[in-house]
């Protein structure tokens, strides 16, 4: 991924930011395959380097991870399409259109987490994250009905050992086109129109 000078996010920045962007895509490469498998997942996020998740035991990233237990793990939001004739302050004609998101890829260590108590846990975690005041009893390893179901599944840790963050809205731009592209963004009001605009002011 490219990521100019004015798209770089700082270690405050990104992390806020994936603290509340917890859906994904984890991808393992394993190991001499010829494509990765990329499977779509909720995570939980501590704020400093760990990221925890789970998946069913079907799922085919299983081998891969054995192979190779490092993959990474890309999230992207607050994305729009800025038109060619919103992005340029000339003539309208000859504008050349762009994309405004942020994402940040994290490469990581994994440990496959199979033990049912270690397993209950982990879940644990996960609900706090994004159920924190759910009522939902915590996770048991020996009581029914989670002893029956946690075969079915398998848990990551995810220790982060690499990020590349980007937040790609208009920093290479002047403050006169921000604020007439910022305009035209809260005038269409699209899907994430309105969080793309929240950031283009923020990082202003």
């Amino acid at each position: 991924m490219l990521i100019h000078p004015w798209d770089a996010a700082s270690d405050d920045e990104w992390r806020g930011w994936l603290s509340v962007h917890d859906f994904g895509q984890l991808i393992a490469g394993g190991s001499g395959r010829d494509l990765p498998v990329v499977t779509p997942a909720h995570f939980a996020f501590d704020g400093d380097r760990t990221v925890l998740t789970h998946l069913a035991r079907p799922n085919p990233i299983w081998p891969l991870l054995e192979e190779h237990p490092r993959a990474l793990l890309t999230v992207v939001d607050d994305y729009t399409y800025i038109r060619a004739d919103w992005n340029t302050a000339a003539d309208p004609e000859l504008g050349v259109p762009t994309s405004y998101y942020a994402t940040v890829q994290l490469e990581g260590d994994v440990r496959l987490v199979d033990d049912p108590a270690a397993k209950a846990a982990l879940l644990d975690e996960q609900l706090r994250h994004f159920e924190p005041d759910g009522a939902r009893a915590r996770v048991s390893a020996t009581e029914a009905p989670d002893r029956r179901l946690l075969p079915g599944i398998r848990g990551i840790e995810f220790t982060i050992t690499g990020v590349r963050a980007k937040f790609k809205f208009g920093g290479n731009k002047t403050a006169e086109d921000r604020e007439r592209i910022g305009a035209r963004l809260a005038e269409r009001g699209g899907r994430l129109d309105d969080e793309a605009l929240a950031q283009l002011r923020r990082r202003g």
